[in-house]
C-alpha cells in the first residue's frame, strides 16, 4: 500500500508517523517551499498528548513548551468566576502543555525527515486536484521549485490540506466558510509571569470583547520573562471578515480593550508591546455529509474546521490521523479503512463543530454575564455555584473526548 498525504500540517505529519510505526508507505506533499517557525500559540490537551506520545515526540515538546497548571476564568470587569486545574494537576496521566505552533511543526516535521528519509517528505508542492478510477488515484500539484506542474499515483489519498482545501472543495464544489461575525487577533508578547506563570486565561464574552492569554516559552530573553500567546475575539452584527492575508494593527485591537486595567494585568499594554499581531476572521465550516470519496478522504482541518476554541483543533486532527492509520493496518482494502475512519470519525467531529460554536468552554463566562447582566457582581457565588460552572467544562470535555475517567 502506497499512501498520499497532501499536506505536511499536524494531521499529515502526526498521520505519516503513525503510518511508519504500523510499517505503511507513504509520501507528505507540502505547499510550502521551506518550513520555518512561524506562527503563535497552541494549547495541546491531554488527550492531544496521548497522541503525540503515542508517536514518540512527548519529551521533544516538553522541552520547549510550559506546562499548564491552571485554567482561570473572569469577566469584561476582571471580576473572578472560575478556576480549576488542568493537566497532570487535574489527575490526567498526561500533561497539558502551552507550546509556539512553529515549534510543534518544527518537531513533527523534523521526526517524519528522520524516520521516513527525506525523499518521502516533499516541500513546495500545491495541490491543484485529482482524478481517480478503480486501481488508484492521482493528485495534481504545482512545483514551487521546479515552476512545473506535476502528477502523483498511489492507492489512496488523505486530504490534510486545512480550513482551505483543493481535495474538499472539488469533492464538495459548494462548500462554503461560515462566519458569523467574529474577528479575532492573534499575537506573541515578551511579558513578566501572569498569575502562576503556567496559568491559561479566559477573559469576557466575544460580544463585548474576549481575550485567551496563556505563556508558549518560559524566560524567553534570560530575564525571567514569557512569550505570552494571546488571542482577542470580537463579534460584532454585519462586520465584515478580517483579512487573514495581513499583519493585524495592536493599535485597533487594543482599543476594544482600552479600559481592561486589571491588578493582575494590564490588557492593553499587553497587546500594544506585542512582537507580531495576526488577524483572522472567525469561522468554521457546517458538518459534511461524507469525507471519503473511493480512494480519498478528510482529514483534520479539511474534514472539520472548527471554531479555534477549547485548544481542539489540533487534538481532532491528532485523534483522526491515529484513527486512520489504525483502519489502514486492520483492513485488505484500503477503501473499506477509509469508511471505516470515516464511520467512526464523522459524527464526533461534528459534535465537537457544534459544540464549539454554542457551548465552548467560556460558556462559564458566558453564563456569568448573562446572569450578572454584563455588570459587576459581589461574588460569583451570588449568581451560580462552583458546581454549576464545574459541570459545563465538564461537559464540554465529555463531547470533546477527553473527560477525566479514574
Amino acid at each position: 500500500m502506497n499512501i498520499a498525504i497532501v499536506g505536511g500540517g499536524i494531521a499529515g505529519l502526526s498521520f505519516a508517523l503513525g503510518l511508519h510505526q504500523r510499517g505503511i508507505d507513504c509520501d507528505v506533499f507540502e505547499s510550502v517551499t521551506d518550513i520555518k517557525e512561524i506562527g503563535v500559540g497552541i494549547t495541546l490537551l491531554p488527550h492531544g498528548m496521548r497522541e503525540l506520545s503515542a508517536l514518540g515526540v512527548q519529551d521533544a515538546l516538553e522541552a520547549v513548551g510550559i506546562e499548564n497548571l491552571e485554567s482561570v476564568f473572569y469577566t469584561q470587569h476582571g471580576q473572578y468566576v472560575y478556576r480549576e486545574a488542568r493537566g497532570r494537576h487535574a489527575g490526567y496521566a498526561l500533561p497539558e502543555i502551552g507550546i509556539h505552533r512553529g515549534k510543534l511543526h518544527r518537531i513533527l516535521f523534523d521526526a517524519a525527515v528522520s524516520r521516513l528519509g527525506a525523499d518521502k517528505v516533499h516541500t513546495g508542492m500545491r495541490c491543484t486536484g485529482f482524478s481517480q478510477n478503480a486501481d488508484g488515484v492521482q493528485i495534481d500539484f504545482s512545483n514551487a521549485h521546479s515552476g512545473q506542474p506535476v502528477s502523483v499515483n498511489a492507492q489512496i489519498a488523505v486530504a490534510c490540506d486545512g480550513v482551505n482545501s483543493v481535495i474538499r472543495k472539488q469533492m464538495h464544489p459548494q462548500d462554503a466558510l461560515c462566519f458569523a461575525g467574529i474577528n479575532t487577533w492573534r499575537g506573541v508578547t515578551v511579558h513578566p509571569p501572569i498569575l502562576t506563570g503556567k496559568s491559561y486565561l479566559r477573559i469576557g464574552t466575544v460580544e463585548v470583547g474576549k481575550m485567551v492569554i496563556y505563556p508558549i516559552i518560559d524566560n524567553v530573553d534570560g530575564k525571567g520573562n514569557q512569550l505570552i500567546n494571546w488571542v482577542a475575539e470580537l463579534q460584532k452584527p454585519n462586520a465584515a471578515m478580517n483579512d487573514w492575508n495581513r499583519p493585524g494593527d495592536p493599535a485597533v485591537c487594543a482599543e476594544i480593550f482600552k479600559d481592561w486595567t486589571f491588578d493582575f494585568l494590564n490588557v492593553p499594554e499587553l497587546i500594544l508591546k506585542a512582537e507580531k499581531v495576526f488577524e483572522y476572521p472567525m469561522v468554521d465550516k457546517d458538518a459534511l455529509p461524507f469525507w471519503t470519496q473511493g480512494r480519498v478522504t478528510l482529514m483534520g482541518d479539511a474534514a472539520h474546521p472548527m471554531y479555534p476554541r477549547g485548544s481542539n483543533g489540533s487534538a481532532q486532527a491528532l485523534i483522526d490521523a491515529r484513527t486512520l492509520a489504525e483502519q489502514l493496518s486492520l483492513h485488505s482494502s484500503p477503501q473499506e479503512a477509509l469508511k471505516a475512519y470515516e464511520t467512526l470519525r464523522l459524527a464526533p467531529t461534528a459534535k465537537v463543530v457544534e459544540t464549539n460554536r454554542n457551548v465552548p468552554p467560556d460558556f462559564i463566562i458566558m453564563k456569568a454575564q448573562e446572569l450578572s447582566g454584563g455588570k459587576p457582581f459581589r461574588h460569583i457565588d451570588d449568581l451560580i455555584s462552583q458546581d454549576e460552572l464545574r459541570q459545563i467544562s465538564d461537559n464540554y470535555k465529555t463531547v470533546a473526548g477527553f473527560a477525566l475517567t479514574k
